[in-house]
């Protein structure tokens, strides 16, 4: 029975926007601070901000080489320029919406494309390409999931651990949220970013918020996420405050017997008790949230009337009222859907990468203007690449792609890793089927993040065991 009430705790909070508010949340605070562990000093505070791209974004037309050479070797892959009906853009029009890296300097890593080629971007990401070319995003290339690093030789030969179901959108957004393909049950690495540092947070809401309902990245063994409305707390009609109660007033009586089911130290049964449990701590925080968001300011930054700029707009005004709320370290969750481009990729992604464009730099203003640009990195991520190849007017399930990091600390104006190549014929990158294999994986990426947010070497290799098979811990791309 112990057993079966943990499970419960552990899955059932997020549906009441109040995971891990179980009494072992508020007693590791006690215990960490009695022991004198908190490693943040007073005011300092750090939010990470997941981006998910659900059905796995065509990278390679999203930051696409002009180049002579890779050039080539682009519209070869991708066989027919737009104008014809195809997905490759011409030469002229990436030139035209050009990166502009810096090289590697004062040893620091990243810099200039590891191809020595020249790459512009989509042209509806100008908002992000004019993020890059201030020094305030950066390009991680070629980011993957793995077990090991993998070459085209001992991918085809089946000699060396692979995640399983590669390819398929379920299994590989999975184990992008936990970067764990050796184990289908792990939690995310959010998640267990999360069970290290919630601890060192002083107020009574979870360290991981999600604007985009549940997810597996921010599930942990102690925490998991707390649900929010893009558009704000939502209180429950059956206490007769929820949204449902203007159009069909709660009946007094049932009310009154709901509280009474909420009352403290009443219920006989397990469930009851952490049911009741976990709704009066909703109840109390989304209290506490509603009356910190009342009490902030407006922003003044404008964002995009889009779900995404919706999703961060919240994000920013949680930011916003950090103090009030008792955080030091945050984990945010967003998505946005539509990246599964079989066809009618030109047009779908021209509305999909506009959108991510537009509100990825209204955050970054938006964190700007609340003094918290240095304390704020927000990356993307997504199920996998897409293929080299092209059906037609859309392209298929890939591998490895690029991703993008935005904020202040972040060592901005460079590409971190390996370019992959992308020429359609004897490419040693390529499967054999046109999925590029990930150069950098999703642990180092991740690892990088972690870091950054405060979370020990120990506690990283910890969290991200596979990472020991890399040469690389930190990517370098935070300051």
């Amino acid at each position: 029975m112990a057993m079966n009430r943990r499970r419960f705790l552990k899955h059932g909070l997020g549906a009441f926007g109040a995971a891990g508010l179980c009494g072992a949340f508020g007693n590791l605070r006690i215990l960490a601070a009695a022991a004198g562990q908190q490693r943040f000093p007073i005011g300092d505070y750090k939010a990470l901000v997941c981006i998910f791209l659900h059905g796995g974004n065509d990278s390679f037309n999203s930051i696409v080489p002009y180049s002579t050479s890779q050039y080539a070797d682009y519209r070869s892959s991708r066989q027919v320029l737009i104008a014809n009906g195809g997905v490759a853009f011409d030469q002229a029009t990436i030139e035209a919406n050009a990166l502009s890296p810096l090289a590697a300097g004062g040893g620091l890593p990243g810099g200039l494309p590891s191809d020595g080629g020249s790459y512009g971007t989509h042209p509806a990401l100008a908002e992000l390409r004019g993020l890059f070319n201030s020094g305030r995003a950066a390009v991680i290339a070629n980011v993957g999931t793995l077990l090991h690093p993998t070459t085209q030789a001992q991918y085809q030969a089946g000699t060396i651990a692979l995640p399983p179901q590669l390819f398929s959108h379920s299994d590989q957004s999975i184990y992008w949220q936990t970067s764990r393909p050796d184990d289908a049950n792990a939690n995310g690495w959010g998640g267990r970013i999360a069970d290290r540092l919630h601890a060192f947070n002083t107020g009574p809401l979870p360290m991981c918020v999600t604007l985009s309902g549940n997810n597996l990245f921010q599930r942990g063994d102690m925490v998991s996420s707390y649900a929010i409305s893009p558009e704000g707390v939502e209180k429950m009609s059956y206490l007769g405050e929820g949204p449902e109660s203007w159009v069909i007033p709660p009946n007094e009586d049932g009310v009154a017997a709901y509280q009474a089911l909420l009352a403290a130290n009443t219920q006989e049964h397990a469930f009851e008790r952490a049911f009741a449990d976990v709704t009066r701590n909703t109840v109390a925080n989304y209290e506490i949230v509603d009356a910190a968001l009342s009490a902030a300011p407006p922003l003044t930054t404008t964002f995009p009337d889009s779900s995404l700029g919706g999703q961060l707009r919240m994000a920013a005004r949680l930011i916003q009222v950090r103090a009030a709320l008792g955080m030091s370290r945050q984990v945010f969750f967003v998505s946005a859907g539509a990246y599964d481009t079989h066809n009618n990729q030109v047009d779908d992604q021209q509305w999909n990468l506009s959108q991510l464009s537009q509100a990825l730099k209204a955050f970054y203003d938006a964190t700007v203007e609340l003094s918290v640009a240095q304390s704020v990195t927000a990356f993307t991520a997504s199920d996998f690449g897409r293929s080299l190849g092209v059906n037609v007017d859309g392209t298929d399930h890939g591998w490895g792609g690029h991703h993008f990091v935005v904020g202040g600390a972040v060592r901005g104006k460079r590409f971190y890793g390996t370019m992959p190549s992308l020429r359609d014929n004897a490419n040693p990158d390529d499967t054999g089927y046109g999925q590029i294999i990930p150069t950098t994986a999703v642990d180092q990426y991740a690892a990088t993040l972690a870091a950054w947010l405060g979370v020990s070497n120990s506690e990283i290799a910890d969290i991200f065991p596979s990472l020991a098979n890399f040469n690389s811990a930190d990517l370098g791309f935070l300051a």
